[in-house]
């Protein structure tokens, strides 16, 4: 998702920009002033428990605010994400965001900051004032209101300098030279956004080449574990010597394994578009491991492809691959086979319920010929990278 904060003083032209933006990215607009002007002009319970504080040039509780926002996310489900106007105004809202937002497993993609000068600022509330007769536009609330701003919101730039989000924009010439300036730095977060795939599936369900194609041909950061223990043993490493033998049993390598050699490769690759991983997570643990991984570097998985393919194809699949140079130690056995589809059906499958819960799961038939799976994978990661830029 696509979540943005619009920051500023009265009278930078927040209001305008805002519902452009909101337009143009297909976002939810929240505008916590709007919204209670709104209920106000109504007389609404919570209207009216605003309406002194507005006209006083005060800010509105946190408590009142928050049911505004919540309510008004749950009306627009199918937005691609929420641009607030107004809010966070204070520190403790910047947290009260944070959770709001992680509550919707997402997050803030960046502050926008509009910077204008105090007499230019002034004046455009002044002539606002005299335009629509706003009871807090009024030259003694007018100057109350950068009191409040200065003392209280002024803090909550530092809180997002700190997590790296916050843009300052030039808020001086036209709205349209504004509009393009804010759309540049959204622009530009957008390009930071990584896509990260976890390729799902039984044993045999082909998700190996699959993931592996998908990678090259979208300039992605290919990440198996089971290759990346298989170099580890054709090296005869440390990690490679303890792998050996849960790898020729078909059993799940231990996590301290697993952990460093994806935490390896994710850290070689700080310029990557995104991680295509398959082999990881096998189970509910590893699944939380991987949410660790990513969150270190402020990232997070952004969707499950489970391909799935019949036991007996799966069965059939694995054996014929024995008979190539791209066999597996563990191909050669029947019995080994047929433990790691348990194991499959036994650990991994719950993993998908974990995503499932979260909304990342999409399902794939693998029955096809890998041309023609390939397609519609290559397809949908093609839609993905579309939906987060």
């Amino acid at each position: 998702m696509l979540n943005i904060a619009l920051f500023g003083p009265p009278g930078a032209g927040k209001g305008t920009q805002a519902k452009n933006l909101a337009e143009k990215y297909n976002l939810t607009y929240i505008s916590t002033g709007e919204i209670l002007r709104q209920e106000i002009a109504e007389g609404t319970e919570l209207g009216k428990q605003a309406k002194d504080i507005i006209n006083k040039g005060g800010l509105v509780s946190d408590e009142i605010i928050v049911q505004i926002i919540e309510e008004r996310i749950e009306m627009n489900p199918d937005a691609k994400g929420i641009l607030f106007d107004g809010f966070p105004r204070t520190y403790a809202q910047a947290y009260i965001l944070e959770g709001l937002l992680l509550k919707m497993n997402t997050k803030l993609s960046c502050m926008l900051s509009l910077e204008v000068p105090y007499e230019e600022l002034m004046k455009r509330m002044l002539k606002r004032a005299e335009v629509e007769n706003r009871a807090d536009d009024k030259r003694e609330v007018i100057e109350y209101r950068f009191k409040e701003y200065q003392h209280k919101t002024i803090p909550v730039i530092q809180f997002y300098k700190e997590q790296g989000t916050y843009i300052s924009i030039d808020g001086m010439g036209s709205i349209d030279d504004v509009f393009q300036r804010l759309c540049t730095a959204i622009e530009k977060t957008l390009a930071q956004n990584w896509l990260n795939v976890v390729f799902f599936g039984p044993p045999g369900a082909g998700k190996g080449t699959q993931a592996k194609a998908l990678a090259k041909e979208f300039n992605m950061v290919y990440i198996s574990t089971g290759t990346m223990i298989r170099e580890e043993i054709e090296k005869k490493t440390e990690i490679g010597q303890r792998a050996q033998k849960y790898l020729d049993n078909g059993d799940i390598v231990p996590d301290d394994i697993a952990i460093r050699l994806i935490e390896r490769k994710m850290n070689k690759h700080h310029d990557a578009k995104g991680f295509i991983i398959k082999g990881f997570p096998s189970n509910l643990v590893q699944a939380y491991i991987l949410d660790g991984l990513l969150k270190r570097l402020d990232s997070e998985v952004s969707m499950v492809m489970n391909i799935d393919a019949p036991t007996l194809l799966s069965i059939k699949r694995l054996t014929q691959r024995a008979k190539t140079d791209q066999a597996r130690s563990y191909d050669q056995d029947t019995d080994v086979i047929i433990h790691r589809l348990e194991v499959w059906e036994q650990k991994t499958k719950k993993v998908l319920e974990y995503y499932k819960k979260q909304g990342k799961i999409e399902c794939f038939d693998g029955t096809g010929t890998p041309e023609e799976v390939h397609e519609i994978l290559r397809k949908r990661i093609e839609n993905a990278f579309t939906d987060i830029r």
